[in-house]
Formats: structure tokens, C-alpha cells, sequence
């Protein structure tokens, strides 16, 4: 008997769901692309002309009365993530929804009590979890060869001092869920918790580097979280870094150190139209390794630390299907991006108010 196949639908139409999401469920044995809601599609952008064959619709409302669709993956404005999302799963849809998971901690707690009242599984694209410098990072701490950790940065800095047009990308508008400390900073602070686990205080500066902000976005975030065990773990986007070569991590520990620049070249793979499973997919070439630092003999001495081989972005669709058909958990249990969006919460809480903030006591201001 052959295995069941899962019929998706995908809730958006743009850079999110062409590059992140429907290539992914393309290569994702046990799924099949089967509806797009697009609201206005244009004669250069229409999906129903990208995907022949697919079932198009323009509103949510409608797609979710389908009843041969299972799966709803929501890839639109952070601000829309929490009612998308709650109407899928009311219509009895599994839910894979991008990243933020949702603009607020209460929203997230909310969407998770549904998918367990309605028995959905519920899950969150935190795909930088996948990016092959951050598993090869995380192998050599659970190989303790940095011995025990102090400092973890993780950056994630750009040159682009020019704000775009208000108009050109809701990006460019200040919106609930919106920002770099929402947008980037989610992966950050993910990769942070699932290495770490929830810090015990925080610290951080949430604002605008650029001298003309015309959307008043917040541009650029540094956030500092404190460990008891003495590690402070940095996660930093700026968007003025006039740098060649941008640092991505710096992890010092005091028997090593790990230090690296350039982003994974997942991202740029599959804007060039890649998937996985191509040749050369996800793979960095050989002057992008980081470099590792670690006592011998009592002599400090540095090599190339080379990535492992790719796992790539589509183990998230892969171990989703598996779940679908029982076999294991979902790849991201929504309650991490859950306290993710907490710990985000917090630090703008903490850039207002100009101070260190202990978690645990000032949870209560941001929960309701």
C-alpha cells in the first residue's frame, strides 16, 4: 500500500512562499502543492501561470472549506500569522506558519491551546535551525571542543544604509511583529535557545541605525542574554556594517573558539531556482569555512573547521511529513518560537526601559 500523500495549500504569493516553501513541499515526498490562496495576482505574477494545475483561490475564508486539503502553510505579513493560522486549524488544517510565529507571546499560547483542542499539529518555518555552519557549530559544542562556553555571538549584519520606501515592502513599515529584532532576530534568538535554553535576564537595544527612517521601522537590534553559568550569548542585525566579509559567529570558550563569516548559501540557492537535492545545493565553498582555535599542549592553534555535510532547509518539510503520518514529532514544537516571542517582547521591553531585565519577574508586563 502505498503511503498517504498530504494535499497543501500555501496562504501568500510572495518572496516567502516561492523561495522558502513551495520548492520545499515540491522535493517533500508524502506532499503535494495542491492550492495557493493569492488575493491579486498580476500578468507577471500569477501563480495559477507558475503552477498549472494547482487550485487557486483569492481569499482564505474560501480555501479553507476545501475539505481535500489537509495542510495550510501560512507565509504572509506577521500581522495576519495569529488569524490565519487559528482559521486553518478551526477548519481541522495542520498549520506550518513562517516566522515570527506570531507579533505576541498571548497570540502564540493561544494558537498552540487550539491546535491541541482541535488534535493539529502546529509548527513554525524556523529554518535557520538547518543552516549547515549552525549544525556544524552545534556539533562541536555537544563535542565539548570549545570546553565550556562564555561568549556566543550570532550575527546576522548587512550594509544597507538606505532605508527602502515605505511602500516598496511592508518590511519598510513599522507593524506589529515587524522590525529586525522580529525578522532577524527570530532566528537568532531560536538558535540561541535551542543550543542554551531560556536566559536568565536580558539586555538589549532595539532602534534604527539609519539617519533617514521614513517608516520608523527598527532597523537594527543587539541583544544580550545572560546565562547564571557565565555565558552571555550576543545576537546582533545591523544594517550599517561597512564590511567586506560579515561575521556570522564568534563563539569563545576556554578551551577553544569558533569564529566564521558569510551567511549559509541556502537562501541565495534557491533565489537562483536550486532545490535540494541539486548539485552543489547548500554546499559553502572552501574560503567560507570558519575558522577553529583550540589549546593544545598549551599552545593555542587555529585550522579551517569545515562544515559538515548539508542536512539543508528541507529536513523541516521532510520531518514534517513523517510527523503527518505518525512518525515522530513535529521538526519545531511551536512552543520554543513561542518563548522566542517572549524573549523578543522582553528585549524591546528592556531597550525602553534602559535596563537589564530578569525574565522570569517581568514576564508578567508583556503577558496580556
Amino acid at each position: 500500500m502505498a503511503p498517504k500523500t498530504y494535499k497543501v495549500a500555501v496562504i501568500g504569493y510572495g518572496m516567502s512562499a516561492k523561495v522558502f516553501h513551495i520548492p520545499l513541499i515540491q522535493v517533500t515526498t508524502g506532499l503535494e502543492l495542491y492550492a495557493i490562496v493569492q488575493r491579486t495576482p498580476k500578468p507577471s505574477d500569477d501563480a495559477e501561470k507558475d503552477f498549472p494545475g494547482i487550485k487557486s483561490y483569492r481569499s482564505s475564508e474560501e480555501m479553507v472549506q476545501d475539505s481535500d486539503i489537509e495542510v495550510v502553510v501560512v507565509t504572509t505579513v506577521p500581522t495576519s500569522h495569529f488569524e490565519l493560522s487559528k482559521l486553518a486549524l478551526e477548519h481541522g488544517k495542520h498549520v506550518i506558519v513562517e516566522k515570527p510565529f506570531t507579533p505576541s507571546t498571548k497570540e502564540a499560547s493561544e494558537l498552540i491551546a487550539i491546535a491541541k483542542k482541535y488534535d493539529r499539529l502546529l509548527t513554525v518555518y524556523q529554518n535557520r535551525r538547518w543552516d549547515t555552519d549552525f549544525l556544524t557549530l552545534s556539533k562541536l559544542l555537544e563535542q565539548r571542543t570549545l570546553g565550556r562556553v562564555v561568549e556566543f555571538e550570532t550575527h546576522f549584519d548587512r550594509y544597507r544604509p538606505e532605508a527602502p520606501a515605505p511602500s516598496s515592502t511592508w518590511k519598510a513599515k513599522f507593524l506589529p511583529g515587524g522590525g529586525a529584532v522580529y525578522d532577524l532576530g527570530t532566528h537568532l534568538i531560536d538558535q540561541v535557545v535551542v543550543v542554551f535554553g531560556i536566559p536568565d535576564k536580558i539586555t538589549a537595544f532595539v532602534g534604527s541605525q539609519r539617519e533617514h527612517n521614513p517608516g520608523e521601522v527598527e532597523d537594527s537590534c543587539t541583544v544580550l542574554l545572560h546565562y547564571k553559568a557565565g555565558l552571555l550569548a550576543t545576537v546582533k542585525a545591523a544594517v550599517v556594517s561597512p564590511e567586506e566579509k560579515q561575521l556570522r559567529y564568534w563563539v569563545r570558550g576556554d578551551q577553544g573558539s569558533y569564529k566564521k563569516f558569510h551567511l549559509d548559501p541556502q537562501e541565495d540557492h534557491l533565489k537562483a531556482g536550486k532545490k535540494p537535492g541539486d548539485s552543489g545545493f547548500g554546499i559553502e565553498s572552501k574560503e567560507c569555512a570558519g575558522n577553529l582555535t583550540v589549546v593544545q599542549g598549551g599552545q593555542l592553534k587555529t585550522q579551517t573547521c569545515a562544515n559538515i555535510d548539508p542536512v539543508t532547509y528541507s529536513a523541516f518539510y521532510s520531518q514534517f511529513a513523517k510527523a503527518l503520518a505518525g512518525q515522530g514529532e513535529v521538526p519545531v514544537k511551536p512552543e520554543t518560537p513561542r518563548d522566542v516571542i517572549r524573549l523578543i517582547e522582553l528585549a524591546r521591553l528592556s531597550s525602553k526601559a534602559g535596563r537589564t531585565l530578569d525574565i522570569r519577574e517581568h514576564y508578567k508586563d508583556i503577558d496580556g
